[in-house]
């Protein structure tokens, strides 16, 4: 570990979390140099819903590599291209009646956030867009002015504008929808009519919070009624996260963008993209772009991902059946340590453990990082304990991890705020 400690930047991060020397990983298993395994919760924030090296996509890759196909083309036209984009409209668009067209953004989902929000003002001819409390929506500063931690935003180092700020819902003195509404119909407000609204459905960085259908739904109709573009931030809760392919389908709205990056590749490959309804696509030819905006190994794992696990709705239902033995294990622990925990938040395989005291979250993950899993805490002060999972986690392990909580949780209870 010494070398991180002399060539690295201050700014890493979850090797504070994690210190180990990881080495290997399968399916839901890291190893480290010692040979030790661990639990993954973490999935690579959410870019592993497919599993570390899962054999089939990997097995894709390695063909795809001994045939000496291409890798690197920017936007030009490619093999591995054209069949990511006919399985995308076949396994996910068409079966789900969506109508889109499909933007390589770059990289990372911080790029297709960007995409999004010029070309929502581009489309519209407005500028301001309103975002949430406890959003995160990425680092670069388009990105960064809608997210709402504090320390990230700090970061910045000038003045991050166009923001309309309201209260996701329930996390604020007052509904946050209905005050936008009257804002909007009032001439005499003093606020314009924004470009778009963008939200995340579950505010994974921001404590697990979910948008309720009825909620989203009566955003899209107030976005609808003042001709507002809706842009949906999937990036880390879609793929399959909770249980259907896009985190927002059971509310049944059509958003005017979706964002999708980390577990679209399937592989953990860099890869994002932006989903655009056709008569939103008014870029004229390379207005945007990015170097990296079209990387051939993702789409060749992505695309392989969409054929083992979506031609039918087996790997979803599997999902929500995880998703019902985890949560209802995890409530267990609320009924059995009321003074210690909130409640259990979350859909699908996102599922957060909700501390009244924020410390105790953070030494709760510590503990159980020295008994083999990796878990990391989120929240405005970190007071959420988040189970992400990769998605072929076995049950046993779902239930292990519950197991080997509880008696940290009867410790915490003895000691002094120093658990580890």
């Amino acid at each position: 570990m010494e070398i991180f400690e002399q060539m690295e930047s201050v700014v890493r991060g979850y090797i504070r979390s994690f210190p180990t020397l990881f080495t290997q990983a399968r399916d839901h298993r890291l190893w480290n140099h010692e040979g030790r395994v661990f639990q993954d919760f973490f999935a690579g924030a959410g870019a592993l819903n497919y599993g570390h090296n899962n054999p089939t996509l990997k097995q894709h890759l390695i063909d795809y590599l001994n045939q000496d196909g291409i890798g690197h083309a920017l936007d030009m036209g490619t093999a591995a291209k054209a069949h990511f984009l006919r399985t995308f409209r076949d396994r996910i668009l068409h079966p789900r009646g969506m109508d889109y067209k499909v933007q390589f953004t770059g990289p990372t989902g911080t790029n297709a956030v960007e995409a999004a929000l010029k070309l929502a003002r581009k489309v519209t001819g407005r500028q301001t867009v309103v975002a949430f409390t406890n959003a995160f929506h990425g680092m670069t500063l388009g990105s960064l002015a809608l997210t709402g931690n504090s320390e990230k935003r700090n970061g910045a180092g000038v003045p991050l504008d166009h923001v309309l700020r309201l209260p996701f819902e329930n996390h604020g003195p007052f509904d946050g929808l209905a005050y936008l509404a009257s804002l909007l119909a009032d001439p005499s407000s003093g606020v314009s009519l924004p470009a778009a609204v963008i939200i995340e459905t579950i505010q994974a960085e921001g404590g697990v919070n979910v948008a309720s259908e009825a909620w989203l739904q009566q955003l899209q109709a107030l976005c609808r009624q003042h001709d507002i573009l809706l842009l949906i931030d999937d990036i880390q809760v879609g793929c399959g996260r909770t249980g259907s392919f896009f985190s927002f389908e059971s509310a049944g709205i059509q958003p005017d963008m979706i964002m999708l990056s980390k577990s679209i590749s399937g592989f953990g490959l860099p890869m994002a993209l932006l989903l655009i309804q056709p008569q939103h696509d008014i870029w004229r030819p390379g207005e945007h772009n990015g170097t990296f905006r079209g990387n051939n190994w993702a789409f060749v794992t992505a695309a392989a991902a969409l054929e083992t696990y979506w031609a039918d709705d087996h790997f979803s239902r599997a999902v929500q059946a995880k998703s019902e033995t985890l949560r209802t294990a995890l409530q267990g622990l609320v009924d059995t340590h009321p003074d210690l925990l909130h409640d259990v938040r979350g859909k699908g395989l996102i599922l957060g453990l909700r501390f009244k005291e924020a410390a105790h979250a953070g030494q709760a993950a510590a503990a159980l990082f020295e008994r083999g899993y990796v878990i990391e805490t989120a929240g405005p002060h970190d007071e959420v304990l988040k189970f992400l999972p990769p998605l072929v986690i076995e049950n046993a392990v779902l239930e292990a991890v519950v197991r080997d909580l509880d008696p940290i949780l009867h410790h915490l209870k003895r000691a002094a705020p120093a658990l580890v």
